[in-house]
């Protein structure tokens, strides 16, 4: 009767165990759900700001309309491209972050463009889209880094002793980062 007791207590201490990380993992999980929610909100915001700065830049006739028309396409591709909180491995953030990326540079171009517009930087619409669009930026910035706290903090948790075992069982896999884009950790040349 002994000898059944000590593998049945075991049986029992371990189901516990694994319950209680499997409650924690699934809480983690969604909280990287959550924050990657929270980031394609501040992307969403970002293309939603998009077509009326567009917009009040048409209204100056002699505005370059292939800076215009870079900015256009560079919106539709980012947002066709979507990445689904279930779907958030290396591969696609980094398919999502490529497709920003070139709106963020589409942008920039559009706005070093408006220098030489003395008038359309006067305009009060347009100071207040460009004040909007960079508020979003830092958002964006935020929620990015909010996320991969939140990967952080997901992934070690499900790469630790004992979790490491069964995570992968339950299909608790690690999840990707945002990371910097190439380039970035050079700082820009200023001539004058």
């Amino acid at each position: 009767m002994k000898t059944l007791r000590i593998p049945f207590f075991l049986v029992i201490v371990a189901t516990v165990m694994s319950s209680c990380g499997y409650n924690a993992m699934v809480d983690k999980d969604e909280t990287v759900t959550q924050k990657w929610a929270d980031v394609q909100t501040q992307y969403q915001r970002r293309s939603d700001l998009i077509p009326n700065l567009v917009s009040t830049v048409k209204g100056y006739a002699d505005f370059e309309q292939e800076t215009l028309t870079q900015v256009v396409e560079a919106r539709a591709k980012a947002t066709g491209i979507t990445v689904n909180a279930d779907e958030i491995t290396p591969e696609n953030i980094q398919k999502f972050q490529a497709a920003q990326s070139q709106l963020s540079g589409a942008l920039s171009r559009l706005l070093v463009t408006v220098e030489r517009y003395p008038d359309l930087k006067a305009n009060t619409n347009f100071r207040d889209l460009q004040a909007q669009l960079e508020g979003t930026e830092n958002r964006i910035s935020v929620a990015r880094q909010k996320f991969n706290e939140a990967v952080k903090d997901y992934n070690s948790y499900i790469k630790k002793f004992p979790r490491v075992f069964y995570a992968g069982w339950f299909g608790f896999e690690s999840k990707g980062y945002f990371e910097a884009d190439a380039g970035t950790e050079n700082a820009p040349k200023v001539e004058f």
